[in-house]
């Protein structure tokens, strides 16, 4: 059985830490390299293994698996960070106050608002997260002067970064003389305000309007609400997910 296997083997703490609702595995990883990870009393490092009698703590506070399964669409403002960083006072997890260990399934910058995604589950923050997946993402944003036929195309088709990549082809249309719609199928640093400053535009406004099949719909500025059992289903679907 695999629960008597994890009493004998163990499970590497980025997979505790993940279905303990902390981060993504990725990003558990980062909560460990910072430090604010402990086992039984002493600081834990990457490769660490978790057995039953272990007492987890991150930033002090005892974490455990969960089976409970939450997922939320919250709408961020602008001026919030995408982090649980309790150093960070304008982190998104203070700002929301969810009774129970959540955390946000990638990022939003701080500058930009719109659709974050807060769950527990770190499985499906993985799955969203990976690139190779090309799981949808939508914005509408406005920039500092008139958009030309020329600038869709080149959004549409790839835009060489300062970095030396290039941004892979997406859906873009014009929405009003300064606004566009953009369907990114990958989430690089600031992506969109890249692409658009390498075009010599600059954003005015970003507003992210979906993830995979969940949007704002029904979604006030800094509330957030569960998903829908026929949005969840949707998104496992979409996921590969049972």
């Amino acid at each position: 059985m695999a629960g008597d296997r994890e009493e004998q083997e163990g499970i590497r703490l980025n997979r505790f830490l993940a279905e303990a609702g902390v981060s993504s595995r990725r990003g558990s990883d980062r909560v460990i390299e910072e430090g604010r990870v402990t086992i039984d009393g002493r600081i834990a490092v990457l490769g660490d293994k978790i057995y039953s009698e272990n007492r987890v703590c991150v930033d002090g506070k005892e974490v455990k698996r969960t089976e409970e399964d939450i997922i939320l669409a919250f709408y961020k403002p602008a001026g919030i960070t995408s982090t649980s960083d309790p150093e960070d006072e304008d982190n998104v997890i203070d700002f929301i106050g969810y009774p129970k260990r959540i955390f946000s399934i990638g990022r939003l910058d701080k500058d930009s608002e719109g659709l974050l995604l807060m769950t527990n589950n770190g499985e499906l923050a993985d799955k969203i997260m990976r690139s190779k997946n090309e799981h949808e993402k939508e914005y509408v944003v406005r920039v500092d002067r008139n958009i030309t036929d020329d600038f869709i195309i080149k959004m549409s088709k790839g835009v060489l970064l300062d970095d030396g990549r290039v941004t892979k082809k997406c859906f873009v249309e014009s929405t009003g003389p300064r606004e566009f719609r953009i369907i990114l199928r990958q989430g690089l640093n600031r992506q969109i305000r890249r692409m658009c400053g390498q075009l010599g535009y600059g954003v005015k406004g970003l507003k992210r309007t979906r993830v995979v099949n969940i949007t704002l719909e029904g979604l006030k500025e800094g509330r957030y609400r569960d998903i829908t059992k026929r949005e969840r289903e949707e998104l496992y679907r979409q996921l590969g997910l049972k």
